[in-house]
């Protein structure tokens, strides 16, 4: 059986465009906007959509997205009532969908009983920033058994353990921009096109790159070295800033519009 993922991305690449794909923390708002917020960023452009899973000691996030997992906790977004929003979302939706998890989360509510109730649900990836390369072999034979993507992360520091990192990857190469957490940024200082470079040396699957791209101009300077956008941070922002759930979905609405028009102009390479 064919994952959504690839689906998708063929589509994408044969159409000479750049894949979209966003982020949000499930349940910040609340997990009823989460679907919301979901099925209008899918209207807006969005190929893929990263659900977040929220953590009480997320490593990896900046402020935002802390905050965000904070309130989604206070919230109740616990992980059987994430996966319930999940069957929510593919009762109305075949976007592919990503969850992005901490490992202790997964290991608390035991590795393969997640992974199969995240495809039981319709989640077609996992990205654990926290995942060693020395020990996503077991995470890897359940992913496999389940037909679920462990999507790998590379940074630019990675280098010589990029061959190791992508070796066997599937789905997407999620292609972290710059060292630190996430969250938005006016400038990336790293040498995208060097980085990409590397990148592609090593495996053939499409790469994505991601934290700090935070509007339009920076997803045109940057796009034709890559294969996709990931926007995260970004879109909680336009979250937080609003008065309302109306105004919320309406706001990253227009937000990943204007994001997917850049990316879907036709590629000059």
């Amino acid at each position: 059986m064919k994952n959504r993922i690839d689906t998708k991305l063929n589509l994408i690449k044969q159409e000479g465009q750049k894949a979209v794909i966003t982020f949000i923390t499930a349940g910040y708002p609340s997990l009823d906007a989460t679907v919301d917020l979901v099925l209008a960023m899918e209207e807006a452009g969005a190929d893929i959509i990263e659900l977040g899973i929220p953590y009480s000691d997320p490593l990896a996030d900046g402020v935002i997205i802390q905050e965000a997992s904070s309130l989604a906790l206070k919230n109740g977004a616990k992980i059987c009532k994430i996966m319930n929003t999940v069957k929510s979302i593919r009762a109305k939706s075949s976007i592919p969908l990503v969850y992005m998890v901490y490992y202790n989360s997964i290991f608390k509510y035991g590795m393969e009983k997640f992974i199969r109730a995240a495809k039981e649900v319709g989640i077609d990836g996992i990205i654990i920033p926290d995942l060693p390369i020395e020990e996503r072999k077991d995470v890897l034979e359940i992913a496999d058994k389940y037909n679920i993507y462990l999507i790998p992360l590379v940074a630019p520091t990675s280098k010589e353990r990029i061959k190791n990192i992508t070796d066997g990857a599937k789905g997407f190469i999620y292609c972290v921009s710059t060292m630190g957490v996430t969250g938005v940024r006016n400038k990336i200082n790293t040498n995208i096109e060097e980085y990409m470079k590397t990148v592609e040396s090593y495996t053939e699957k499409p790469k994505a790159l991601g934290f700090g791209i935070s509007n339009a101009k920076m997803v045109e300077e940057f796009k034709e070295y890559c294969d996709g956008i990931i926007i995260g941070s970004a879109v909680i922002k336009k979250v937080m800033e609003s008065v309302n759930r109306e105004d919320a979905i309406e706001n990253v609405k227009n937000f990943i519009s204007e994001i997917s028009t850049v990316c879907k102009e036709q590629s000059k390479v």
